[in-house]
């Protein structure tokens, strides 16, 4: 098969390192021979491996830049022989960055995902790190807020360390408040610029706030994104979800596998997902480790837990208790 020289290095990776995962995954051999690309193998591992090379040669030629995720789930989508998915979902672009780069789901369960923000009020993403949970949702609330189809942006967590005791932090509220939103803000930053993130919270577009805070509250005309939601106790998510308003969307993001909250307590993100499952209006996603879209180690990283906890659900739950 014939690649245009132009989308070569893309398509093949520094080092022809995707050439070489496509080998290792799909068992062929893959020749560059007088411009031709020749693959070897049995006929069906052909097959699949012609299909992941027209995939992200296409992928190159819409102007993406290949990463090494692009490469894994176009061949793990080859054995369910769905690449054209990938195609799909690679036309709904959400926004771009500050820096012009496009943004996109990646992957099924994220294009579910977006497709469920789009429709519904309230949506549930929960899953492993690294699925792109806050970031698409930050993404599609900054596209609603340039649109006008909100007024406001407000950012929210739970303030609860991670295992460690901060103590008292010094400054003024905002000031205590900033390390909890930080990976908040960090999107924002990516996908606004400094200059426009500062300039709208200033104004109190944009509005960052633990938790508590909601309380007494009614949030209308605005798109609301509650980030690290399995640390909410039932109460505080029974709170925040009686804020809504008019006008107002919500996306509640959590990993059920990382909760911080005392041993005992439940999860107001388990309780809800329970309770709410059947009313209309409020979409629940669910992502896997497929979906996990940072570097490739994470989602080995994510596999290699989930593997363990199923081993061994009583040492987990011993060493959270010690840990707590």
């Amino acid at each position: 098969m014939n690649i245009p020289v132009e989308h070569q290095k893309n398509v093949f990776g520094p080092f022809d390192m995707y050439i070489k995962k496509i080998e290792r995954s799909l068992h062929v051999t893959v020749i560059m021979r007088e411009g031709e690309l020749k693959i070897i193998g049995p006929e069906a591992a052909i097959d699949s491996a012609k299909r992941v090379f027209l995939t992200l040669t296409e992928l190159s030629k819409r102007g993406n830049e290949i990463a090494e995720q692009n490469v894994d789930y176009a061949i793990a989508m080859s054995f369910k022989e769905k690449e054209n998915k990938l195609l799909e979902f690679d036309e709904d672009m959400i926004c771009r960055t500050i820096q012009g780069k496009p943004i996109k789901p990646k992957t099924l369960g994220q294009k579910r995902y977006v497709d469920a923000i789009r429709k519904n009020m309230i949506v549930f993403g929960v899953g492993p790190a690294g699925t792109g949970k806050t970031y698409l949702g930050m993404a599609m609330a900054i596209q609603a807020f340039k649109e006008d189809q909100v007024s406001r942006i407000i950012l929210t967590r739970p303030a609860i360390e991670a295992g460690e005791k901060l103590g008292f932090l010094p400054g003024d509220m905002q000031s205590k408040v900033d390390p909890y939103l930080r990976p908040l803000y960090d999107a924002l930053y990516q996908i606004m610029g400094p200059d426009s993130f500062q300039h709208n919270m200033e104004k109190g577009l944009i509005e960052g706030a633990p938790l508590a805070y909601m309380r007494g509250r009614t949030l209308d005309n605005s798109y609301i994104i509650l980030d690290e939601a399995q640390n909410t106790t039932p109460a505080q998510m029974k709170m925040f979800l009686t804020r809504i308003g008019f006008g107002s969307k919500v996306i509640i993001t959590g990993d059920l596998t990382q909760k911080d909250l005392p041993a005992g307590t439940q999860s107001g993100l388990d309780s809800a997902l329970m309770i709410l499952k059947n009313i209309e209006d409020i979409g629940i996603i669910h992502f896997t480790n497929a979906d996990v879209v940072r570097h490739p180690l994470v989602q080995r990283i994510v596999e290699a837990y989930e593997k363990y906890e199923q081993k061994n659900p009583q040492k987990m739950i011993k060493d959270k208790r010690h840990d707590s």
